[in-house]
């Protein structure tokens, strides 16, 4: 079961702004790492840079449309990620309790656990054919 720990921006990180005790809190994020990777979870993580680097694109019918970055919202955006596979839905909570405080020690912050499809959740709706195009592709 693979789950994605989705750390939320807030303003500063949105401002680029890192916390203040930035030192310990990458400390502290480098150590539950390490231990993620040490128990053979961790597959991926990553911060990301704020909004106003980016863009989405919005779909209306067949046309798409690329608005710029930055989004207003802060609390609707992603500042970054960790990507673990692990047996179960509890213990990936587990771990996620474990997450450290992304926005620095008794800083208001808050983080998102989402559980990724894999690919026999799709078995039903999707073609064999695509099914076997997604697999020799790497998707699992």
């Amino acid at each position: 079961m693979k789950f994605m720990i989705i750390v939320k921006a807030t303003p500063d990180s949105e401002a680029g702004r890192f916390p203040p005790d930035s030192d310990k809190m990458f400390a502290a994020m480098a150590d539950y790492h390490e231990q993620l990777a040490q128990a053979g979870v961790l597959l991926d993580g990553s911060g990301l840079q704020p909004s106003s680097k980016g863009w989405r694109v919005r779909y209306d019918g067949d046309k798409r449309t690329v608005v710029d970055g930055p989004f207003t919202e802060s609390k609707e955006l992603i500042a970054g990620y960790t990507l673990i596979q692990v047996r179960s839905r509890a213990e990936a909570m587990e771990w996620s309790r474990r997450f450290p405080n992304p926005a620095g020690e008794n800083q208001p912050a808050e983080i998102e656990i989402r559980q990724l499809y894999e690919m026999e959740d799709f078995a039903d709706i999707a073609k064999p054919k695509d099914m076997e195009r997604f697999k020799e592709m790497g998707f699992k």
